[in-house]
């Protein structure tokens, strides 16, 4: 007999939030992909877009799948649609999907049986980053999501296309997300950190999501990705309590200021080294303020690792 907790008598109601825009095919995708997941309960899926029209011929009225397209009624971009999505939904659990990534099929009935096994309030899972020709498997640690772990490196493994949360604490003790984030530049990373300083963090170590690199509509908006850093350190003790963890955040803004070629850049850089001396991303700031490489240059060679700046 199986021991599985989860049956369709006792799965909890699951509600996934895609905020899109201007990507239809990917999104068809991700929204296939959520269709066809094996678990068991009822699967209610909110398609927002953000400063789109939407397209109602995504919606579906299917048994145990359905998809629901609304328009962000917030603050415009991301953050908004993101919590437009949310109080759209009742559902007992919430999950996020950014529209050009994918689950693979038994992404949602492994995280909801952690979440009943070990009593948290939120789960993630391991990733398959996917990057021109490339595909690196990324899982995380769950002690690197502890507080402390979190702002000393921010853990990309723990994307936001893997979160799945009781719906209690998202809307109760974690809260919505931030929609005061400049452009909504790492409104992820700020709502991972509070949900790690509400409890501990459940992984199931496999990789359950396809994620495809290099599409954020993010990485070469330094000015916004400026604001947004200094944002979010101003708003979280723990980075000043921590001169490693300061120091990877204004060397990330070091080599944003290098980009623009703005003349703070070499100052920015001094600063980080000041913090944190073995800061990697201060030197390679450096160098694009010298114009010994230029910043896409440096964004390609991370990403074909796997990795961002």
């Amino acid at each position: 007999m199986s021991t599985d907790p989860i049956t369709p008598m006792t799965a909890p109601a699951v509600d996934v939030v895609v905020a899109t825009r201007n990507r239809p095919e990917l999104l068809r995708r991700t929204l296939a992909a959520v269709a066809e997941q094996s678990y068991p309960g009822e699967v209610t899926t909110y398609v927002v877009f953000d400063g789109t029209p939407p397209d109602l011929t995504l919606q579906r009225a299917t048994p145990h799948r359905d998809v629901h397209v609304v328009s962000n009624q917030r603050t415009p971009g991301l953050a908004g649609a993101r919590n437009s999505g949310v109080l759209a939904g009742t559902g007992d659990l919430v999950a996020f999907c950014d529209d050009d990534d994918t689950w693979l099929p038994d992404k949602l009935r492994l995280q909801v049986r952690a979440l009943i096994e070990t009593g948290a309030d939120t789960v993630v899972s391991g990733i398959e980053v996917q990057y021109a020709n490339r595909s690196f498997v990324r899982v995380p640690h769950p002690d690197d999501l502890a507080v402390e772990r979190l702002v000393r490196r921010r853990v990309m493994e723990a994307h936001p296309s893997t979160v799945l949360v009781r719906r209690s604490a998202l809307q109760g003790p974690i809260g919505l997300v931030d929609e005061e984030i400049p452009g909504s530049y790492g409104e992820d990373y700020d709502w991972i950190i509070r949900a790690a300083r509400h409890g501990r963090i459940a992984v199931v170590a496999q990789p359950l999501v396809r994620v495809l690199w290099g599409q954020s509509m993010f990485s070469r908006n330094w000015q916004t990705i400026i604001d947004a850093l200094e944002y979010v350190v101003a708003k979280t003790p723990e980075f000043s309590a921590d001169p490693r963890a300061l120091g990877r955040v204004h060397g990330q803004r070091a080599f944003a200021l290098a980009a623009l070629g703005s003349p703070a850049a070499l100052p920015a850089v001094a600063r980080t080294l000041r913090l944190s001396p073995t800061e990697r991303r201060a030197y390679l700031a450096a160098a694009v303020a010298c114009r010994l490489i230029s910043a896409d240059r440096v964004l390609d060679l991370a990403n074909r690792r796997g990795r961002g700046i």
